[in-house]
């Protein structure tokens, strides 16, 4: 043990001499299916940032037609650029959210340019955009260059202007990313002030922004800007308000733009929300270095931000810092082989997954502007529904400081607003795309002996009102019978019924399913927080199975889960393979009713009951993964996928591993290195659809480790690694060694069917252990060794992976 100590310490000194940071390609997933357009594409942030920083400075751009565009993230391939801005999220769906504040390099402000119009001045882009990690550039067609980094909390701006040209920067407040075709869903501007400082290279100020995707109500941003230099001219201006997508606070038609009018050093909104800004320029430079900290709570904390983050103006020396922090503490904690004779794509796939996966939630510790609490604050999450299938598993493992923050930050924000947040951003819960998901989260927390100073009885209470209380009616336009704001909308037939009914509530199909896993959640904490209640929340996680409606049929396969009626009767003629617009107000969210019976992942062994037993569920699970077999088109969400299970959306990522349930794990590996293989690559176009803020990446990253983590509970599916060692930084400080002998890596087709594997030394006969097994080799580290071949061989003799919440309950006739 001590040997294997000592050589942990050793490959970790060597690990932080390694430039992990060279293999990311912060492009994958910037494009889509169409050439030049984000739709259908990852809809990912591109630009400068820190793991889980506040501030994530890059481009907002304006794609048009507008029916391909994809806004969220800022960055689009050939959008017209509208601004450089601080504040943005990552692989989102939905509503734009943030793009302030922002800057604008200007060669002309005079003729044609209305500064409160920015398709006056926007820029088209020349040649390709420059990205790697902590570091972005591009050039506009006015000439001008722009080099972009950041810290923490504040973002560095380098500026280089043609000689022959006019230099200006324009600082508007009034700046956000816009839902041009969705009005009710876009953000709007309520207020801001700006103020020049009297060597006129200094503004401060704020701007307060409302709506957007969790429709929520106004982020106020304090704002700290300094340039390198003074400028010859320095004024503020402020204009009507008459933003077009917009009703809120709109002082008149918006016929005409107005022109602003210029208000010397000072210019603050008042009560009609006009729009604030301000314009510098100079004669006797063609260089403009511009630094800006932003903060929640006060100017105060965002120019000391500024000074104490960014105390050189340096791009290189801003960049190498991130650089180092992303190596330090994010891709050292993946250690594979870098040398000359490594798979480059594959170093690539890994490390910018990596990246990817730890781009939001946004940390914002000390940043919290509702209440004051000694707690940790963390916003943007985007959301429980896609981070609970794996993605906290893995900070989990890797990230143990940031993950326990993470989940205080949750039960804090239960503590002072009443709910956990399945979906948060802007300081506002929103968006319950179908169960209460925190649940899970804390409970695969819970199980895996998260402790430090989580306060598990507090904990327990946040889930336990989610299993318990109805949430108000929030009159969210999208969904007509319940709210999307927080909790379970669909408690009043739950509690009652068992199930959801169809009838009464949206999304029937899905949150019966959903609702069932979330209580088997709560059940897990209970069991050592409030051990009288486990039976009970147990008992109500079979509530799939009421939905379970033996007779329906499809495609020559009969028995899923089907919405049913309040009355105790099922929608017969509800179409298995297709759920309409899978949105909202359909019976089923972003997945057919023929998807959603695979996902009970609590009782597999009941599912395959229910299914005809193993031979038929092993057909249909067969079937699930044949070309040209899809009924519905989900568009962004599975753009191009023919087949039923839809790699690109997150109630399918368990599914292909479902094969280790029969023991024929080979088949779980087969399915999934295709999938991969298929649908993965280190290009633009390189995820299958939108990376919802990391969990489409984090999904490859545990292909890639050769294992895959059963939420709420402690069990790890054992699959087939990609590299032939890995090691990882599990629990702070203990290495878990991954090595993969016989691995052949050269033509991706022989080589990686397990033959057998051996945890610590002792040979495994299951496909599967759990988070303490083997001495802790979760906590603790270890080795896992996969002896890997050409043979399709069912090498596990033992038991199957559990079924935790396995219960029998009639299914019910209709």
């Amino acid at each position: 043990m001590w040997e294997f100590g000592l050589l942990a310490i050793v490959a970790s000194v060597i690990a932080q001499d390694v430039d992990y940071a060279q293999f990311v390609n912060p492009f994958i997933g910037s494009e889509g299916a169409i050439p030049g357009y984000a739709y259908g594409g990852g809809d990912v942030f591109v630009g400068g940032t820190l793991p889980f920083g506040m501030v994530k400075i890059g481009l907002d751009t304006y794609e048009e037609p507008v029916n391909q565009s994809a806004l969220n993230g800022g960055w689009t391939p050939k959008g017209h650029v509208t601004g450089i801005s601080l504040m943005h999220v990552s692989g989102t769906g939905g509503g734009p959210k943030y793009g302030f504040p922002a800057q604008m390099p200007l060669t002309t402000i005079d003729g044609d340019v209305n500064l409160l119009d920015n398709r006056t001045y926007w820029q088209t882009r020349v040649g390709n955009d420059v990205a790697s990690v902590g570091y972005f550039r591009t050039a506009f067609n006015s000439g001008v260059t722009a080099e972009l980094s950041a810290s923490r909390h504040a973002g560095l701006q380098h500026y280089t202007y043609p000689s022959s040209s006019e230099k200006h920067v324009l600082v508007d407040f009034s700046h956000y990313l816009p839902h041009p075709t969705r009005s009710w869903d876009s953000q709007f501007y309520t207020g801001g002030e700006v103020e020049i400082h009297p060597n006129s290279s200094v503004y401060t100020g704020y701007t307060s922004i409302a709506g957007g995707w969790s429709i929520g109500a106004p982020v106020t941003v304090y704002v700290c800007g300094e340039f390198d230099s003074s400028p010859a001219v320095a004024r503020t201006f402020k204009g009507k308000n008459t933003f077009p997508v917009s009703r809120h606070f709109r002082t008149f038609d918006n016929s005409t733009t107005p022109q602003p009018t210029f208000t010397g050093s000072n210019a603050r909104s008042g009560p009609m929300n006009d729009r604030v800004g301000a314009v510098f320029s100079w004669t006797n430079t063609t260089e403009v270095k511009s630094r800006v900290g932003i903060s929640f709570i006060s100017v105060d904390k965002a120019c000391a931000y500024k000074n104490s983050e960014l105390s050189s103006w340096s791009i290189e020396t801003t960049a190498k810092a991130a650089r180092d922090e992303w190596n330090r503490d994010v891709f050292s904690k993946i250690r594979v082989d870098t040398s000359k004779s490594a798979n480059k794509t594959r170093l690539a796939l890994l490390y910018s997954s990596l990246y990817f996966t730890h781009l939001i939630p946004s940390e914002r510790v000390g940043e919290n502007p509702l209440w004051e609490s000694d707690e940790p604050a963390f916003d943007d999450w985007y959301t429980m529904w896609d981070l609970f299938r794996n993605q906290v598993s893995l900070w989990h493992l890797i990230q143990p400081t940031y993950y326990e923050k993470m989940i205080r930050s949750l039960i804090d924000l239960f503590k002072h607003e009443g709910y956990l947040p399945d979906g948060r951003s802007g300081n506002y819960n929103g968006l319950v795309q179908g169960g209460s998901n925190a649940d899970n989260v804390l409970a695969d927390a819970y199980v895996k002996g998260l402790a430090g100073r989580v306060n598990w009885t507090d904990g327990y209470a946040a889930v336990k009102k989610n299993a318990e209380v109805l949430p108000y009616f929030d009159q969210n336009p999208v969904d007509p019978q319940g709210s999307l704001k927080e909790g379970r909308s669909a408690l009043d037939d739950w509690i009652p019924l068992g199930y959801v009914s169809a009838d009464r509530n949206s999304r029937a199909v899905s949150k019966t399913v959903e609702y069932s896993l979330n209580d088997f959640a709560v059940s897990q904490i209970a069991a050592g927080v409030a051990p009288g209640d486990r039976d009970l929340y147990l008992r109500r996680s079979a509530g799939w199975q009421l939905s379970w409606d033996p007779e329906a049929e499809s495609r020559n396969f009969t028995g899923f889960v089907m919405p049913r009626y309040a009355n105790g009767t099922f929608h017969k003629t509800y179409n298995i393979t297709n759920c309409g617009d899978c949105n909202w107000s359909d019976e089923s969210y972003e997945g057919t009713a023929f998807e959603y019976s695979f996902v009970i992942p609590h009782d597999v062994e009941r599912m395959i009951e229910l299914m005809g037993g193993p031979s038929h569920f092993e057909t249909r699970l067969d079937y699930v993964f044949q070309p040209n077999t899809s009924g519905v088109d989900l568009g962004v969400n599975g753009l191009g996928i023919t087949t039923i299970n839809n790699v690109a959306n997150e109630p399918d990522f368990q599914t292909p591993y479902l094969y280790n349930y029969l023991n024929k794990q080979w088949k779980s590996v087969e399915r999934s290195r295709q999938l991969s293989n298929d649908f993965y690559f280190n290009t633009s176009t390189g995820i299958p659809g939108n990376s919802d803020a990391g969990a489409l990446n984090c999904w490859l990253i545990w292909q890639m480790l050769g294992l895959y983590p059963i939420v709420t509970t402690p069990v790890y599916l054992l699959e087939s690694p990609w590299f032939s060692d890995i090691n990882m930084t599990v629990n702070h400080n203990h290495t878990l060694r991954i090595r993969a002998h016989g691995l052949d890596d050269g033509d991706g087709k022989q080589g990686y069917y397990v033959q057998g594997v051996s945890i610590n030394g002792k040979e495994w006969d299951k496909n599967w252990f759990e988070h303490e097994d083997a001495g802790g080799i979760m906590t603790e580290g270890g080795e896992i060794l996969f002896r890997l071949g050409s043979e399709q061989k069912l090498w596990e003799t033992g038991d199957v992976p559990p079924s935790p919440g396995h219960q029998v309950v009639d299914v019910g006739q209709g």
